[in-house]
C-alpha cells in the first residue's frame, strides 16, 4: 500500500525532488492507494460503531498494538482521511475534524486551558471566539485579556505568569487586517506561551501559520475548505503532541464531524487550489474596481497597496483570500440598497463557497446593537462584506457598477 503524499517542509526538502504543490496535495494528499474495494473515490464510512472479531482483537486495541476505531464518538476512518489531507496542505503533523469551526476553537481552548490560568486575545479576532471566551471560559477561573489588533506591545505587556494562550485571527473577519505572524509566534515562544490562529480567511493556499512559528491552527472547514456551502465542519491542527491532547477532550465532549460531513470535506477538497486561485484573483478584481468609485468611503482587502498591513500580507500569504469588504459613502439604509440591488450575490452569512454571498455585518451580525454600540466596537453602519465566489469577475463586477448605480 502506498503511503500518502506528504508537503515539503521547510530546511527538509530533498533538492533532488521538486516540492509537491497545493493542487497535487489537495487531490491526493494523505490518501493511501489502493484505497478500499479499489475504488476511486473515498468511500463513506457511515456507521456509528465498530465490531472486533474476538476478545484478543479488543484487548489488543486498548494495549495499542493494532491502530483501529472502536466507537464513531472517537473517530472514523472517512475522517481520519480528511484529516491527512489537511494536514498535508496546511504542513502540521497532526489534524483532528470537528462537527463545526466553533466546535474546534472552544474544545482547542478548553484543551489548554484550565482555572486559574489567563489568555490573551486580540480585539477582532472572531466575535463567537471573544464571546466564548469572555462569556463561558471567565465563569470558570480562567482570566481573559483583550488587547488592540496589531499592539504587539500591548500582547506582550498583557502576558503574566499565568498566561497559557494567545489568540488571534489572520486575516480578520470583517475588516481583513493582517497578523505578523512570525512576530506574534516569536513573541508566545519568548514567553512559553501556545499561540493560537484562526486562518479561515486564508486558508492553507494562501498561508501556513505552522511555517511562521505558531503551535496551533484553527479552520472553520465550513468555508473555503468544504468549498460549496453544504457541510458544517471545523479542524484544528499542529503538532502531534498538542493535537492529541485536544482529540482526548474531543472524546469527551462529542463535538465529533459527522462521517458524511467528511466525505464532503473530502470531495471539496479535490477543487481546493483551484477554488481559491479563483477567489483570489475576483476578489482582487473587485477590490480593485471599487477603490476607484465615487460611491465608495473605503475598501479593505490586503491586497490594494494601501492596506495598512499590505507589506505583511506579501511576506507571508500567497495570496490575500477571497473577502472584500467595502464602506459606502451613506448610511445603514444606503448600504442596505447597494445589497439589494445587487442580482448575482446571495444575502447570506458565511463564505468560501463557489457562489458569491453579501451581507451587511451591522445587520446579519450585530443586529441586536444600537448604531452607537456598533461604532463602539469596530462595526461600521456603512459596511458591507462580499465573500466572491467562482463566477467570472467582470460579471461581479459589472453587477456591483449597476448596484452602485440604482443605490445612489
Amino acid at each position: 500500500m502506498a503511503a500518502p503524499l506528504e508537503p515539503e517542509r521547510p530546511g527538509s526538502a530533498d533538492p533532488a525532488r521538486k516540492p509537491v504543490g497545493p493542487s497535487t496535495l489537495a487531490v491526493h494528499g494523505g490518501e493511501v492507494r489502493p484505497k478500499p474495494a479499489h475504488a476511486l473515490a473515498t468511500p463513506i464510512v457511515q456507521t456509528a460503531t465498530y465490531t472486533f472479531a474476538n476478545t484478543q482483537e479488543l484487548k489488543d486495541h486498548f494495549d495499542g498494538k493494532i491502530e483501529r476505531v472502536e466507537y464513531g464518538r472517537y473517530g472514523n476512518p472517512t475522517q481520519r482521511i480528511a484529516e491527512a489531507k489537511l494536514a498535508a496542505l496546511e504542513g502540521a503533523a497532526d489534524c483532528l475534524l470537528f462537527a463545526s469551526g466553533m466546535g474546534a476553537m472552544t474544545t482547542a481552548l478548553f484543551a489548554m486551558l484550565s482555572r486559574g490560568t489567563h489568555v490573551v486575545v486580540t480585539d477582532d479576532s472572531y466575535r463567537r471566539t471573544r464571546q466564548f471566551l469572555n462569556q463561558t471560559l471567565s465563569r470558570y477561573g480562567i482570566e481573559v485579556s483583550t488587547v488592540p489588533a496589531g499592539d504587539y506591545d500591548a500582547l506582550e505587556d498583557a502576558i503574566k505568569p499565568t498566561t497559557r494562550v494567545l489568540v488571534s485571527e489572520s486575516p480578520t473577519n470583517p475588516y481583513n487586517r493582517i497578523l505578523d505572524l512570525e512576530r506574534f509566534a516569536a513573541i508566545g515562544r519568548s514567553h512559553r506561551v501556545k499561540t493560537v490562529i484562526d486562518a479561515t480567511f486564508a486558508t492553507p493556499y494562501n498561508q501556513r501559520p505552522l511555517e511562521w512559528g505558531v503551535d496551533v491552527v484553527v479552520h472553520s472547514a465550513t468555508k473555503y475548505l468544504g468549498g460549496h456551502n453544504d457541510l458544517l465542519a471545523g479542524a484544528v491542527l499542529g503538532s502531534a503532541e498538542l493535537v492529541a491532547g485536544i482529540r482526548g477532550l474531543q472524546g469527551i465532549t462529542g463535538a465529533t464531524v459527522d462521517p458524511f460531513a467528511a466525505y464532503l470535506l473530502v470531495r471539496g477538497l479535490k477543487t481546493f487550489a483551484l477554488r481559491m486561485e479563483r477567489q483570489n484573483a475576483n476578489a482582487q478584481a473587485v477590490a480593485e474596481f471599487l477603490v476607484g468609485h465615487p460611491r465608495i468611503a473605503a475598501v479593505h482587502y490586503a491586497g490594494l497597496p494601501g492596506h495598512p498591513e499590505h507589506a505583511i500580507a506579501r511576506k507571508q500569504m500567497r495570496g490575500f483570500g477571497g473577502v472584500v469588504s467595502f464602506e459606502v459613502a451613506g448610511d445603514l439604509d444606503a448600504a442596505s440598497r447597494v445589497v439589494d440591488a445587487c442580482t448575482i450575490p446571495y444575502i447570506a452569512a458565511s463564505l468560501g463557497g463557489v457562489e458569491t454571498l453579501i451581507e451587511q455585518p451591522a445587520i446579519m451580525s450585530f443586529y441586536e446593537l444600537t448604531s452607537e454600540e456598533r461604532l463602539e466596537i469596530g462595526i461600521k453602519d456603512n459596511l458591507i462584506r462580499y465573500a466572491v465566489g467562482i463566477e467570472d469577475a467582470d460579471d461581479l463586477i459589472a453587477d456591483l457598477a449597476q448596484a452602485l448605480d440604482r443605490a445612489f
